[in-house]
């Protein structure tokens, strides 16, 4: 399966508590990839090489996931993007482009309100605020694929449920349902998801990230009147259950922030950037062409 890694540098650092594992790619301006769920910095394994011959490319597993410390606490979205601006400062950038995705969008969008001086410009993948999940939460939705939310919710018995040998039967089920194309991702693709949640803690960590779903809407009704100040580029699948067909999503966008760039992704699901890649990458890198790292 050694084709299928991008070529990229692997690090790790002890950043805001906890390890933090990150891989960096390029040189130039600054962009951070934010992974969602169930991924971590494979899921950026179409964007890196492309992005990396213009940007420094740097895309961490989050608190939780991957290779990063998989912590008792510290899920809400504040603290995550604080885990965001610990890693940029052990870097030494002061200013970045943000992209996210799912979780990971769920994250930038936090360090956008939060860290208003520390991105240039955010560019959200498939996902609405969780505030805006919160209020329309309903059973149309969960049937859509919205049953994570309180399934992971439970304490403990996920976990019990999917790390005794279910873990492939799980995120099998997510990825062809989450999915324009059901099989566009390969049985070795699925393996290496798979061989990640089979380590210790990493069902639990990256369940406790929609555990923190009280909390994360707390803080985003706090500033929901405050808008993003950055320009925006939201983009989803326009055949994602989870947010194409279940919002307007350019309307949720345009009431978060002062200057967004709304695009819809034909005959894609909810894992946009693995199931359109040239798609993404293109409207990436037009979003981000004059972003000179100042």
């Amino acid at each position: 399966m050694a084709g299928l890694y991008p070529e990229v540098t692997h690090h790790t650092a002890r950043l805001n508590g906890l390890k933090q594992h990150y891989v960096t790619a390029g040189d130039g301006p600054p962009v951070y990839l934010l992974h969602g769920f169930p991924e971590t910095w494979f899921g950026w394994r179409k964007q890196i090489p492309v992005l990396a011959q213009r940007y420094t490319v740097v895309a961490p597993d989050l608190r939780g996931y991957g290779l990063s410390d998989k912590p008792a606490v510290g899920y809400d979205k504040r603290t995550m993007a604080n885990d965001v601006v610990a890693l940029m400062d052990h870097l030494g950038h002061q200013t970045i482009a943000l992209v996210g995705h799912d979780r990971g969008a769920r994250v930038s969008t936090r360090f956008a309100k939060d860290h208003r001086g520390r991105v240039d410009r955010l560019v959200i993948l498939d996902n609405v605020p969780t505030r805006v999940l919160s209020s329309t939460f309903d059973l149309d939705r969960a049937r859509a694929g919205y049953w994570i939310f309180p399934f992971m919710g439970v304490p403990d018995l996920p976990e019990k449920l999917i790390g005794s040998g279910n873990e492939e039967a799980f995120l099998t089920h997510l990825f062809r349902t989450w999915s324009y194309n059901p099989q566009m991702l390969s049985a070795d693709e699925v393996e290496v998801y798979v061989k990640n949640y089979q380590q210790p803690g990493t069902l639990r960590g990256s369940f406790a990230d929609y555990r923190a779903m009280a909390e994360d809407t707390a803080q985003d009704i706090e500033d929901e009147n405050v808008l993003i100040d950055c320009p925006v580029l939201t983009m989803w699948g326009a055949e994602s259950d989870v947010v194409g067909r279940a919002y307007d999503v350019a309307e949720v966008w345009r009431g978060m922030a002062k200057n967004v760039t709304t695009i819809p992704i034909p005959e894609c699901g909810h894992l946009c950037q693995e199931e359109r890649p040239d798609f993404v990458n293109a409207e990436l890198l037009k979003f981000l062409a004059s972003w000179n790292g100042s």
